[in-house]
């Protein structure tokens, strides 16, 4: 079945459901790859910007990155819902690509990070696109289901990244990860000739204040996509802190800089296993029923690893650590997707503008409560295993209001849509 806007007359273009699936995982894993790429390079940053062996500070380059991403969604999304998908994509691959020319060329720590802020203003319009063009396509947990698949997908590149960066290191200087970056942007803008607009006319956007304001007003001023939204946030704050700190956590307290690669990419081969079993189990028992239970074991897990980490007055063996991990991250995979999905449920109309607004609150919420995590490291795993704990209560908080208190709710609480074997075309 293709879906597609009644009044629409263009010439079809259907793409299969896998290559649509492949086009919008690399789409969406763009921003990982800047992020995941440069983290073997942290010591070479440190020795050429004169920074300490031990400083904190190159965290930023993720840091900077990360609320770059999560700031610029918001005005890209009202763009995507005006102009459409595709326009706003393009316009995100160029300010990705100066982004990373910017990163090569940077002669100071400062405007490198300056640089890394672009890169992700760049990285925020594709991910947006992205989202809202799943929304176009599906619903319900069709639409939980698909993103699972894509997100299943996407973390191959964290399973790759880091050996990439390793590898370009080891032949070429340390900057070569930069150009690499560009090299990436410019064969997505080719492959993404491909995608088809997908945006509904009916729901085109007039650059107008008031109906851009009553667009997000009308996401954060509902219960469910609020409530969702901030869950989503912090269970992204313990992440952006996982992913800036992971190469000092292997690195200096577990003495392992040379492992750091394999053990970042199984963590994320475990992750993109547990998004593929949630795009089979969220069919059978429905998404919001899936979070409840899931968010249950985060919250019993986060305290059980908190009080193992405390016993071991903060330094864990390496391998309870990795376990622990590994268990905590897993949980996270199943979330993330289904959180996503339930905010933007009752949103597709906007979907643009909901998607920016949403990803704006959650990546700049993660990005800043992650540093503050960041910033409590000093030889033990404390900060980071404390962080699933209290934001895991945190988040079943925010999903428990949202629910009104009820939990565990059938999946006939949604409408889904048949996943189509065409998506959207015109």
């Amino acid at each position: 079945m293709t879906m597609a806007s009644p009044a629409s007359t263009a010439r079809r273009t259907p793409l299969s459901r896998g290559h649509f699936t492949a086009l919008l995982s690399m789409i969406m894993a763009m921003g990982a790859l800047a992020i995941d790429m440069m983290l073997p390079a942290f010591d070479d940053i440190r020795d050429h910007y004169g920074l300490s062996a031990d400083s904190t500070r190159v965290a930023q380059v993720v840091t900077m990155f990360l609320l770059g991403m999560a700031l610029a969604q918001f005005f890209y999304g009202p763009l995507a819902d005006r102009f459409g998908r595709k326009p706003v994509l393009y316009a995100g691959f160029t300010i990705y690509g100066l982004g990373a020319i910017g990163s090569l060329l940077a002669p100071s720590l400062d405007l490198l990070l300056l640089s890394r802020f672009i890169w992700g203003v760049g990285a925020a319009g594709p991910r947006v696109v992205a989202v809202s063009i799943v929304r176009d396509s599906y619903s319900g947990e069709q639409m939980s289901k698909a993103m699972s698949y894509i997100m299943a997908v996407f973390v191959t590149v964290p399973i790759l990244a880091p050996s990439v960066g390793a590898g370009l290191i080891a032949i070429f200087p340390w900057q070569s990860v930069f150009v690499f970056g560009l090299v990436i942007v410019i064969i997505m803008a080719l492959w993404a000739r491909v995608l088809p607009e997908t945006l509904d006319p009916a729901n085109r956007l007039p650059i107008d204040r008031r109906k851009i304001t009553g667009a997000i007003r009308e996401v954060v001023a509902s219960r469910l996509p609020l409530g969702y939204t901030l869950a989503m946030t912090m269970t992204f704050g313990v992440f952006t802190s996982y992913l800036a700190s992971s190469e000092r956590i292997f690195g200096e307290i577990y003495g392992r800089p040379d492992q750091f690669p394999f053990i970042f990419g199984g963590i994320a081969a475990a992750m993109g296993s547990s998004m593929l079993i949630n795009a089979r189990l969220v069919e059978r028992i429905g998404a919001n029923r899936m979070v409840h239970i899931v968010l249950i074991a985060y919250v019993i897990g986060g305290g059980v690893f908190w009080a193992v980490t405390a016993a071991a007055d903060g330094n864990p063996s390496f391998s309870t650590f990795i376990v622990g991990l590994v268990f905590m991250l897993g949980l996270h995979a199943l979330l993330i997707p289904n959180f996503n999905t339930i905010a933007m449920l009752p949103l597709g109309h906007i979907a643009g503008t909901a998607s920016a607004v949403i990803g704006t609150m959650s990546l700049a919420g993660g990005a800043l409560l992650g540093s503050i995590i960041d910033r409590q490291f000093e030889d033990t795993v404390t900060p980071i295993v404390m962080g699933f704990a209290i934001f895991g209560v945190l988040a079943f908080g925010f999903v428990l209001w949202a629910e009104r208190g009820r939990l565990f709710a059938g999946p006939e609480t949604y409408k889904p849509q048949p996943l189509p074997d065409q998506p959207i075309v015109q």
